[in-house]
């Protein structure tokens, strides 16, 4: 198979961030896409002679603040400033510029191994960072980091006041070496040296649940996920169950090939998603016999990967998905809908319908611009619309927050239509919903 280079995209959400040290940066969108033909024809660093002219007074800002201005600034700060500007002036919220120290975390999210320590991370209400969950068998459980613990020192520097991510940035490090962490607990200032580890992303929740239902939850689209979610079904064996539950809920997406990949798993033949360029021009992608194909809009086909197999299932198979399934989550969602091989249960998904070409710059950051906007197999666009559910069963924020633990009504919903093959009686018109809301 044609080696090519993946793209990337990250996505923010109105929610609680959470950020695993060894694992990932925070709730992220990561859509990738090839396109290798794009790349070479923007990859230079010679200019235009228009261009030359045009950028003339970028230059001159560059040489007043080097002669004129007061204090000394990197010239790295300026770079890092001016490109953001460009990229902002696009007005595209999918559309970043993302420095070289961070792009580098951005990579590793998705590759399903980093090297750190192993806890989850948020800022609570009072504006520290604390843990929120230690990973098992990692190095912050077997240090004897806790839940709850606040970051306040790391390497002897004062970290309050840091967000997330850039406390992220100084706590992961090459598995091996050690990092020096001051916490407070209960009061108390605790200690610590760990020694960093590769450490594999909890990517995949599987279980046996009430009814004999088969269940496997998805984090995020990672280079792996495919492979992970095989493993999950050897174990799980649905065929021998009433159904499988397959939970896309809160994720964010992940590479395209990857999406293309789990897209096989319910769908032997047929269209996975349709992409829609700015000069009018498509490419289709389609599923046969364990491949995915490339078709390019000059007709011609490639194999665009062969790790899309069947899996052949006898049982029914539900989707759960809301309102932060995004991107990747959207598309497999969409390919399944409109090919009628499985039944969606949950929310209208978030609406990103866009793909997003990641480009490595010769200053080690990452430039992520969109190139194309992608359809359901249909033709329908989802942008700002999101995937609307067969099967439509509402949970608002305050009703999430005000759940008891173990309590999961969408997950019931999905359960009870496995089980009994009919509506389940929490569902709702989502027309109906959205006319209350507007009285």
């Amino acid at each position: 198979m044609e080696k090519q280079q993946r793209s990337m995209r990250k996505l923010m959400f109105p929610l609680q961030i959470t950020l695993l040290i060894a694992v990932t940066f925070g709730v992220g969108v990561l859509f990738g896409t090839q396109f290798s033909s794009l790349q070479a024809q923007g990859n230079s660093t010679e200019l235009t002679t228009e261009a030359e002219e045009a950028f003339r007074p970028l230059f001159q800002t560059y040489n007043l603040i080097q002669d004129q201005y007061i204090d000394n600034i990197e010239d790295s700060v300026l770079v890092d400033a001016a490109i953001n500007g460009m990229v902002e002036a696009l007005d595209d919220q999918y559309s970043n510029y993302v420095d070289a120290e961070f792009f580098g975390q951005i990579e590793d999210n998705l590759s399903g191994q980093i090297e750190g320590i192993g806890v989850t991370i948020q800022e609570n209400e009072d504006g520290v960072i604390e843990v929120v969950n230690v990973l098992e068998g990692t190095p912050a459980e077997r240090s004897g980091v806790q839940n709850g613990d606040i970051f306040i020192r790391v390497n002897g520097e004062d970290v309050r006041g840091l967000n997330t991510a850039e406390l992220a940035t100084i706590v992961r490090g090459p598995s091996g070496s050690t990092v020096e962490i001051a916490f407070s607990r209960d009061g108390e200032e605790i200690e610590l040296t760990i020694e960093r580890a590769p450490i594999e992303i909890p990517n995949i929740e599987t279980e046996i649940l009430e009814g004999d239902i088969a269940y496997i939850r998805m984090a995020s689209f990672t280079s792996i996920a495919r492979d992970q979610v095989n493993e999950a079904l050897a174990e799980l064996d649905p065929n021998s169950t009433n159904g499988l539950i397959f939970d896309l809920r809160d994720n964010p997406g992940g590479f395209l090939s990857t999406a293309t990949e789990i897209a096989g798993m319910f769908l032997e033949e047929g269209t996975i998603l349709i992409e829609e360029f700015g000069d009018d021009t498509t490419n289709v992608f389609k599923v046969d016999a364990g491949e995915v194909i490339q078709i390019l809009a000059d007709g011609s086909e490639r194999i665009y990967s062969d790790n899309a197999a069947f899996t052949d299932l006898s049982v029914p198979v539900v989707i759960l998905v809301n309102e932060r399934s995004a991107s990747a989550s959207e598309l497999v969602a969409g390919a399944w809908q409109d090919n009628g091989t499985v039944t969606i249960i949950g929310e209208t998904t978030f609406g990103k319908g866009t793909v997003q070409l990641q480009n490595t710059l010769i200053n080690g950051a990452g430039l992520r611009l969109t190139v194309a906007r992608w359809l359901t197999p249909l033709g329908n666009s989802i942008t700002d619309l999101g995937v609307t559910p067969d099967i439509f069963i509402p949970l608002s924020d305050e009703e999430e927050l005000a759940l008891n633990p173990g309590e999961d009504p969408q997950l019931d919903a999905a359960v009870e239509f496995l089980l009994t093959g009919e509506i389940p009686e929490a569902a709702v018109d989502p027309a109906e919903l959205e006319a209350e809301t507007e009285e």
